[in-house]
C-alpha cells in the first residue's frame, strides 16, 4: 500500500502514521528524518540540503525529489509506504507520480486528516511542558493540579516558542498556502480520503483504518 499523509500542524500526523506502518507493515518515511540521516551520514545530497538548512531556507524542490527517490529505492519499500511531510507543493506531487510510473507503480490514497485552524490554535497553544523532567500537559484538555505547577516533580510549566500563538498561526499559514492546492490536486485524481482529526486518537486511528482496509481489498 501506497499512502501520503496529509494534515496541518498540531493534527496528530506522527502518532497515526507510527500506528498505520505498524498495522499495514510499511515504513513511515518523513522528510524530516531523511534529512537528519543524510546530513549526519554527510551523503552528497546531505550535504547540499544542509547547505540551505543552515541559512534558514527551504530545501528546494528537486534536491527533496532526489532524496525521496533515493529512500524509495530501498528494499524496505518494496510492498509500499506512508510519506509524511512530502509532498508539500503540486509540483512535487507531480514528481513523485513520475517516480512511480516509472516504477510501474500508483499511490492509493492521499489521507488527509482534517482539523479546523481553531482547534489547532486551542490545541497547541494551551501546551505546558515542565522543562525538569518533560512532563507535558495542557490548560484545557489535560490541566495540572496546581496551576502552572508540574504534578511531578513541582516545578514551573512553561509554553514552548513553537507553541506561541504568532508561531501556529505562522506556521498553518505556510501549510494552506502550500498544501491546499495539493488537497484539491489529489482530490480531483479522486485520491484524497478525509477523516476527521478533532475525535479522540482512536477513534481517528479506526476511521483510518476503515478507509485503508477498504483501499486494500
Amino acid at each position: 500500500m501506497r499512502i501520503i499523509l496529509l494534515g496541518p500542524p498540531g493534527a496528530g500526523k506522527g502518532t497515526q502514521a507510527k500506528s498505520i506502518s505498524n498495522k499495514f507493515a510499511i515504513p513511515h518515511i518523513s522528510t524530516g528524518d531523511i534529512f537528519r540521516k543524510n546530513i549526519s551520514e554527510k551523503t552528497p545530497l546531505g550535504i547540499e540540503a544542509k547547505k540551505h538548512i543552515d541559512k534558514g531556507h527551504l530545501v528546494p524542490d528537486q534536491l527533496t525529489i532526489d532524496l525521496i527517490k533515493d529512500r524509495l529505492n530501498n528494499e524496505d519499500c518494496k510492498n509500499g509506504f506512508l510519506l509524511d511531510g512530502y509532498p508539500r507543493t503540486v509540483n512535487q506531487g507531480e514528481a513523485l507520480k513520475t517516480l512511480l510510473d516509472e516504477k510501474g507503480h500508483s499511490l492509493d490514497t492521499a489521507l488527509l486528516i482534517e482539523i479546523p485552524r481553531e482547534f489547532i490554535l486551542n490545541r497547541m497553544t494551551g501546551r505546558r511542558v515542565c522543562l525538569t523532567c518533560g512532563a507535558s500537559y495542557h490548560i484545557k484538555f489535560n490541566p495540572s493540579k496546581v496551576d502552572g505547577k508540574c504534578d511531578v516533580c513541582g516545578s514551573e510549566l512553561v509554553q514552548r516558542a513553537d507553541d506561541a500563538e504568532e508561531t501556529v498561526s505562522e506556521r498553518l499559514d505556510i501549510y494552506e498556502a502550500q498544501t491546499q492546492p495539493l488537497i484539491r490536486y489529489y482530490d480531483d485524481k479522486k485520491l484524497l480520503s478525509v477523516v476527521d482529526g478533532t475525535k479522540a486518537i482512536d477513534s481517528v486511528f479506526e476511521s483510518v483504518c476503515g478507509i485503508l482496509g477498504e483501499i486494500e481489498e
